[in-house]
């Protein structure tokens, strides 16, 4: 393997620990307040119909289960995982809501939230179809980790949600700086991805620079109802090699068919 390719191994390496790492779930908290935040007060009933603020057994209903997704490994994010919207910066103030959401910080004041690490399983045997080592070598670590968030809002929260990451996508576009866990990434470049799931759905493909290696990320958010489900996603093989690779579509049907 070239030196590139093992200096763009270990930034990948590097790059998914962050991310498994800053990924916050915020269940814990949110499932304490999320049985009496999620109720609707039926004295609204002669309102015109809202949609309703999922509490959190609801939500944990709703969250992807081992076997949900084909070929994809799923377990709930544990208390490692972990980490409020407060330890994730940005150097632009516009900017904290999309660094939040890219590192898996509950966005917003939800009622109720849980999280899933989604990882994809390599293809047997890809990385025997190629002579070439380094063809070899990604073809073998061809795995998507997708930490899924689902975060369930009252009133026009969700709606808000969605419309704050879309104003900060636009507004970061041309990139900024963030630090999670104590580490420093460069957010290079923000592209909008065209993407179809729930009532609302935007995604971008999300360019960060680390020690000089530029990697790509996805983050993908879907609005069902007053649920927002949230999808940020690394591939391995993608990163150490500096290309690109496509959205996590099947992990994202998948939990929008639970959800509807």
């Amino acid at each position: 393997m070239r030196p590139t390719a093992i200096r763009r191994t270990a930034v990948a390496a590097t790059m998914m620990s962050l991310a498994l790492l800053t990924a916050a779930c915020g269940s814990d908290a949110a499932d304490k307040d999320g049985g009496s935040k999620g109720k609707v007060d039926e004295s609204a009933s002669a309102k015109p119909a809202a949609a309703k603020a999922l509490t959190a057994a609801e939500l944990e209903k709703a969250s992807l289960a081992q076997g949900d997704v084909k070929g994809h490994k799923i377990t709930k994010a544990g208390p490692a995982d972990a980490v409020s919207a407060g330890d994730v910066t940005a150097d632009k103030a516009a900017c904290d809501v999309f660094a939040d959401t890219l590192m898996g910080a509950k966005a917003g004041s939800p009622a109720a939230s849980t999280q899933r690490k989604v990882i994809s399983e390599p293809k047997k045997g890809a990385d025997q179809d190629s002579a070439d080592p380094e063809e070899a070598f990604e073809a073998a670590f061809d795995i998507t980790t997708t930490l899924t968030t689902l975060s369930s809002y009252e009133g026009k929260g969700a709606e808000e949600t969605v419309a704050a990451l879309r104003t900060a996508a636009t507004g970061c576009a041309s990139g900024f700086t963030m630090k999670a866990a104590g580490t420093k990434q460069k957010v290079v470049k923000i592209a909008e991805e065209q993407v179809k799931a729930g009532e609302d759905a935007a995604a971008w493909t999300v360019t960060v620079e680390s020690d000089g290696e530029k990697s790509a990320m996805k983050l993908v958010q879907v609005r069902q109802g007053a649920t927002v489900a949230s999808f940020s996603a690394l591939n391995l093989a993608a990163a150490s090699s500096g290309g690109d690779f496509e959205l996590p579509k099947a992990v994202i049907d998948a939990q929008m068919a639970k959800l509807a």
